[in-house]
């Protein structure tokens, strides 16, 4: 980071791409249709990023799923991935439904997600964003830049975390990696807790950071429970009411699993913050740790795609009091 007195640019390199601030919106909330896309591309969002997707159209788990409370620093959630099918979000007219007007230069890059009920549902659909990358190259408006591989979701009913299981993570990335993608990966990861397992992850995906281009840290605090004090029961209705938390509860959790990772991953691998995050001043601790872009997944969900023009207004106002002119 410089500290001149010129002004303030929140800009960052990330995937080889200029963005106009490390500031994105996450994978989950506000992320699941053409409708919600199209809203975080006229946002102040840097870039867009569907929701994860599964190889066909699910619902999810049973209602309720969700829980949020003005009063409470967390939020819950069992959701258990609904979405569209992954051929709703690389559908090249869905795209540029999404991308609207923005053209060149001001054209967004558009990333999606992946997190498919076992191997070869994954296998399956990181081949077809393959062949889709193929056809419409980074001059086309429907180009995809990334591609996130959730293996970090705790909130499909009789699945495990795949991140959890190093020996599982190795051999997925080992196909993965067998591929030959064209275009960048990323993976989401689950919290860490120790940093015996921190360092087990960052040893296997240092095998294959020639194919990892960044990890995304962390997903969603698995298994956690609250009581509904109206009713005294769980709050949500899957799993027997566990379900992942996020919100600004879990905001020290990431910033260690970024730090951590960030220390332990090889340069060539980015480390993407995500968790907990709703202040510029929780971005510029991220950032501080590590991430080479941020992205917000809460605080959208609760306020709506306005939150990003005002955490990157807030960022601008605590780089400028610390006389730091940007993030590079």
């Amino acid at each position: 980071m410089s500290n001149t007195n010129d002004d303030i640019s929140l800009e960052v390199d990330f995937l080889g791409i200029r963005l106009s601030s490390p500031i994105y919106n996450a994978s989950g909330p506000r992320s699941g249709s053409v409708e919600a896309l199209s809203k975080v591309n006229n946002s102040s969002s840097s870039a867009i990023m569907a929701k994860s997707a599964t190889c066909k159209e699910q619902n999810g788990n049973p209602l309720p799923r969700t829980f949020q409370s003005k009063d409470s620093p967390y939020s819950l959630n069992s959701e258990g991935l609904p979405n569209k099918g992954l051929a709703y979000y690389i559908d090249p007219s869905n795209i540029e439904a999404i991308q609207g007007a923005s053209q060149g230069a001001s054209r967004k890059p558009y990333y999606v997600s992946i997190s498919g009920h076992n191997l070869s549902d994954n296998l399956l659909m990181l081949q077809q964003i393959s062949e889709h990358s193929k056809r419409h190259p980074p001059s086309s408006p429907c180009h995809i830049s990334a591609v996130e591989l959730n293996l970090a979701c705790p909130n499909v009913i009789g699945h495990p975390i795949i991140a959890y299981d190093f020996e599982q993570l190795d051999e997925v990335l080992a196909a993965v990696e067998g591929m030959r993608l064209n275009l960048p990966l990323g993976i989401k990861l689950p919290p860490y807790f120790d940093f015996v397992h921190m360092q087990s992850a960052a040893e296997v995906i240092n095998k294959y950071s020639s194919s990892v281009s960044y990890v995304a840290t962390i997903n969603t605090v698995g298994n956690t429970l609250v009581v509904d004090p109206d009713v005294d029961m769980s709050a949500i209705r899957p799993k027997g009411g566990f379900g992942g938390m996020s919100g600004p509860a879990v905001l020290p959790v990431a910033l260690a699993n970024v730090r951590k990772m960030r220390g332990l991953l090889r340069e060539e691998v980015d480390v993407v913050g995500v968790g907990g995050v709703r202040t510029g001043t929780d971005a510029y601790h991220m950032v501080l740790c590590g991430a080479a872009a941020v992205q917000v997944g809460t605080c959208h969900w609760e306020e709506g795609p306005g939150c990003f023009e005002r955490i990157n207004d807030e960022l601008r106002d605590v780089m400028r009091e610390r006389g730091v002119r940007s993030l590079d």
